[in-house]
C-alpha cells in the first residue's frame, strides 16, 4: 500500500488520479490532498477517500471547508500549509497536480523532502529547470513525469544512455485549431478552441493546445528532465494522438511510446514507480487504426514555438517569463478581456521587454514571474 499526498486534487490531472486511486483500493491510499477553492469538490473527495488531512491553497475559504468536513480531517488553509503539505510527511509519493506558476514552491518544498515525486505540474520546470535539475542531481530518477509525452519519454529511455541519444521526438494533436487557417483565428468561438479533439484537461492547458504553447512549453520540461540540449528535442504533431513521444537513438533506431489518449496510463505508472501494473483501461485497438500521421509544426501559424526555443536558448530567467506572461495572458483571454490571438502578441512583447537574468535564484525566478504578469496588464 503507497500513501499518496495529492496536490491539487480538484483540477482535472487531480481528478484523474482519484480515478485511479478508486480503481487499485489495494495498492494506494490518499493521505493527504489540497485544491484551491473549489470546496465543495474538495469536501467531497474528502468524504470518499477519508485523507488525515486536507488543505484548501485559498486561505479565505478555511471556514467552509472546516464546515463540509468531518472533524476526524485535520484541516488547515492558504500557500504556506500548501507547501508544508508538499513536504509529504508519511507519504511514499507526492502526487504534484497543481497548475500554473502556483506549483512552483511547493515543488521546491517536495524535492527537499527526499522522496519520490510524481510531476504533473510543467510551469515550475519550464520557469526553475536549471534550480531543479540541481536540486535533484543525486538522484533524478525520482522525479517521475506524468505528462504523456514526457512518460513515454522516459520509458523509452531506460535503459540507455544520455550519449545514445540522436533525438526527443515530442508529439502533440495538434490542438483545436489545427485545421483552421491562422486569417480565421480571431472568428473561432472560446468553445470551439476549448473542444480538444483527444483530450479533456482543464482549460489552461486546452488554450495552451490551440495556441501549441503546451509542445513550447514541453520542449523546456524535457531539456531539464532528460538533460538534453534544446537541438535535440523536436515537435511533431500527430493527430491521431495513440504515439506519446519517440527517442531516436544514435544508431538510427527510434523506441516509441503507444498507448490511448487518456491521462489514467501515465499517472498509473508514476504511482507505481515506473513498474508496470496491470489494468483495465482501454487499449490500443490496431484494427480500428486506419493510419498513424505526422506533421511538421507551423511556426508561422503557430509563433509559440519559436518563441518557446527562443526562450530556452536564451537561459536565465527567460523561460520564466514565458511561462508567467503565457499564464496571465491565457486567464486573460478565458476571461473574454483579449482576442485568441493577442495572447501570442502580448507574450512576445514581455519576452522583448525582458533582459535574462544568468543562474537566476528562485527569488530571482519568483520577481520576474510576478513582473511578467504585471507586465501582460500593460499590454491588453
Amino acid at each position: 500500500m503507497k500513501n499518496i499526498v495529492l496536490l491539487g486534487s480538484t483540477g482535472s490531472v487531480g481528478k484523474s488520479v482519484l480515478s485511479v486511486v478508486r480503481h487499485f483500493p489495494e495498492k494506494f491510499r490518499i493521505k493527504a490532498l489540497s485544491g484551491y477553492s473549489n470546496v465543495s469538490l474538495l469536501a467531497e473527495q474528502a468524504r470518499e477517500f477519508q485523507p488525515e488531512r486536507v488543505v484548501a491553497g485559498d486561505a479565505r475559504v478555511y471556514s467552509e471547508l472546516k464546515n463540509k468536513v468531518s472533524d476526524s480531517v485535520e484541516i488547515s488553509a492558504g500557500s504556506q500549509e500548501v507547501e508544508n503539505l508538499a513536504r509529504g510527511a508519511g507519504a511514499d509519493i507526492i502526487f504534484m497536480a497543481i497548475s500554473g506558476s502556483a506549483a512552483l514552491k511547493p515543488l521546491f518544498s517536495a524535492i527537499s523532502s527526499g522522496k519520490n515525486i510524481a510531476l504533473a505540474s510543467k510551469e515550475p520546470v519550464v520557469s526553475a529547470g536549471m534550480l531543479i535539475a540541481e536540486a535533484i542531481k543525486d538522484n533524478p530518477e525520482r522525479i517521475l513525469p506524468v505528462d504523456s509525452e514526457h512518460s513515454a519519454i522516459r520509458q523509452c529511455l531506460t535503459g540507455r544512455k544520455n550519449s545514445e541519444v540522436e533525438t526527443l521526438y515530442i508529439t502533440g494533436s495538434g490542438g483545436s485549431l489545427k485545421d483552421i487557417g491562422r486569417e480565421e483565428f480571431d472568428n473561432v468561438s472560446r468553445e470551439d478552441i476549448l473542444n480538444h479533439p483527444k483530450w479533456n484537461m482543464g482549460k489552461k492547458i486546452t488554450v495552451d493546445s490551440a495556441t501549441l504553447m503546451n509542445k513550447g512549453l514541453e520542449v523546456i520540461e524535457a531539456r531539464w528532465l532528460f538533460d538534453q540540449p534544446a537541438e535535440r528535442i523536436k515537435i511533431i504533431i500527430h493527430p491521431e494522438a495513440i504515439i506519446h513521444s519517440m527517442v531516436e537513438f544514435s544508431d538510427g533506431t527510434i523506441s516509441a511510446s503507444l498507448f490511448s489518449p487518456d491521462m489514467r496510463f501515465p499517472i498509473i505508472r508514476a504511482l507505481s514507480g515506473g513498474e508496470i501494473t496491470k489494468n483495465n483501461f482501454q487499449k490500443v485497438d490496431f484494427s480500428e487504426i486506419s493510419k498513424l500521421s505526422f506533421l511538421s509544426p507551423d511556426g508561422n501559424k503557430f509563433p509559440s514555438i519559436n518563441l518557446a526555443y527562443g526562450a530556452l536558448n536564451a537561459g536565465g530567467t527567460m523561460p520564466a517569463v514565458l511561462s508567467a506572461a503565457n499564464e496571465t495572458a491565457v486567464k486573460l483571454f478565458l476571461s473574454g478581456k483579449i482576442k485568441f490571438t493577442d495572447i501570442m502578441k502580448i507574450v512576445e512583447k514581455v519576452l522583448s521587454k525582458h533582459k535574462t537574468t544568468n543562474n537566476p535564484s528562485l527569488d530571482d525566478i519568483l520577481n520576474v514571474e510576478k513582473w511578467a504578469d504585471e507586465e501582460v496588464f500593460k499590454f491588453c
